[in-house]
């Protein structure tokens, strides 16, 4: 079992910015990514429709056989965790929780988020820190157009970056301590929002996660005796874009396009 993949995903190549930390970390281990590319965003979308998402990418991961899911999504994770964390007998790592409880003992008085639409109504950031301390003043801004903006690889336009400027003066107006990009697409735009803050203002949540993930199947021992295959990744569509736009993070050299509902018709 030790052997079985790692599954991974997110609605398109935001999740990446999870992998490249965790491979760096962890290079022995077997992956599988899933981007759901057909889907994005998943910030404007429903519970229902999230968890019916959410379901069918963890039972492919199953048909897989992965020993582990790792929810690089916190859209999913904020809105779906709790509903299926106890429906796999694999073990799921959601991001908006393990990320929340490391940022809430570092001592911050203010903290800013910036996430999608769904993720800001869920509040999951606010209610997590919260429960670890609630003097902490948590600042949630939705910045619904940021993923497209990574997506399509439009970072440098003068639209996108005006809309990245109106966000964080907004963000920057309560002052906070540290700001964190409460989307896995988010660190995609860390150069523009560094040409107006200081970089070190921004938590990029990727480098907590990645960390809590391999500390916790060492001390679980999980991790990989050998490895068997390198890192394999699956589209819903468009792979050509998955992969042209993935280069930040990982050099993704091969995406395959899939059909889930196809693959779990058994």
């Amino acid at each position: 079992m030790n052997n079985s993949p790692i599954g991974l995903f997110d609605s398109g190549i935001g999740g990446l910015s999870v992998f490249s930390q965790l491979y760096k970390l962890l290079p022995n281990e077997n992956y599988i990514y899933f981007g759901d590319t057909l889907n994005l965003p998943y910030g404007n979308k429903t519970i229902d429709e999230l968890v019916k998402i959410t379901t069918s990418i963890f039972d492919f991961f199953q048909y897989k056989n992965v020993k582990a899911v790792v929810m690089a999504c916190n859209t999913t994770s904020a809105l779906t965790y709790n509903i299926l964390k106890t429906k796999y007998n694999f073990k799921i790592f959601p991001i908006v929780q393990t990320v929340s409880k490391q940022i809430a003992l570092q001592g911050y008085k203010n903290i800013g988020v910036f996430a999608t639409n769904a993720t800001i109504n869920s509040h999951a950031y606010k209610k997590e820190i919260n429960s670890y301390n609630p003097k902490i003043n948590v600042y949630e801004i939705a910045c619904p157009n940021w993923v497209n903006i990574v997506e399509n690889e439009l970072q440098q336009t003068n639209d996108s970056i005006l809309d990245v400027k109106n966000h964080l003066n907004e963000m920057l107006s309560h002052s906070p301590n540290k700001i964190i990009l409460g989307c896995t697409h988010y660190p995609y735009l860390l150069k523009v929002l560094s040409s107006f803050a200081p970089e070190n203002l921004f938590i990029n949540p990727a480098e907590y996660f990645a960390n809590d993930i391999a500390e916790n199947l060492k001390s679980n021992n999980m991790l990989a005796e050998a490895k068997q295959f390198e890192p394999k990744f699956y589209v819903s569509s468009n792979p050509k874009q998955f992969m042209s736009a993935s280069k930040l993070f990982f050099n993704v050299q091969n995406a395959e396009k899939i059909q889930l509902s196809d693959l779990l018709v058994k």
